[in-house]
């Protein structure tokens, strides 16, 4: 017969978890650098960081099972699971999956959003309709996610069809990096876009993870 664990030991492994109080944040790849600024910043030690790739950005379609498949994974090792992306792109179906898996998840329709602040994003509506966004992680990237996966490396002709009814790139910059700024303006010019900058700084992300840390 199997030996089983004592009820000493399970209850005493239950307790070092609970009061570890460990929470995972099961993030876009995309959001790493801003989550472990937070993370040193504030002093969340008792969070851990995981992150899915960022290219599925690319790929909305895959993000609620790659959510899905990652909560599983480490669910067991962790008091609490909060899921670091908006709905980006899903339709609702990572909320929904969240919701069937007892997690919650970051609020907003998409990282612009909550950058800018869900509400302040809102009120602005049409004002900013016809505008293109890039954050930090997406000027660095440029030519990875943007340039490249829109096929403009190869048939820059597509640069009017795509981009035709846009007027403004718009840079939410999470950081205050002079060179990011010119690396930016560099992309609308890039684009035959008018550049704008804006510095939202960590937005509701860091409002989000704060009221994640204080609950746990």
């Amino acid at each position: 017969m199997t030996d089983l664990p004592s009820d000493d030991t399970l209850t005493q492994h239950g307790l070092e978890a609970r009061n570890g109080g460990r929470i995972l944040l099961i993030a876009c790849g995309a959001l790493a650098h801003e989550i472990l600024t937070l993370k040193r910043l504030n002093g969340w030690d008792h969070m851990d960081l995981t992150c899915l790739p960022a290219k599925l950005h690319l790929y909305p379609e895959k993000i609620t099972a790659a959510v899905e498949e990652a909560v599983l994974k480490h669910r067991a090792a962790y008091d609490h699971i909060f899921v670091v992306y908006a709905d980006c792109g899903t339709g609702g179906e990572l909320q929904t999956k969240c919701a069937e898996l007892g997690v919650e998840m970051v609020e907003g329709p998409h990282c612009y959003s909550f950058f800018e602040g869900n509400d302040r994003f809102a009120e602005r509506g049409d004002a900013d309709m016809t505008a293109f966004f890039l954050t930090d992680f997406l000027v660095r990237q440029f030519d990875a996610f943007v340039w490249k996966p829109m096929g403009l490396d190869r048939h820059p002709e597509l640069r009017d069809m795509i981009f035709g009814n846009y007027t403004t790139l718009i840079y939410q910059a999470q950081t205050d990096d002079p060179a990011l700024i010119v690396k930016a303006r560099a992309c609308a010019d890039r684009l035959g876009l008018r550049f704008e900058h804006r510095f939202t700084g960590y937005g509701d992300l860091a409002k989000s993870l704060e009221r994640q840390s204080a609950k746990h």
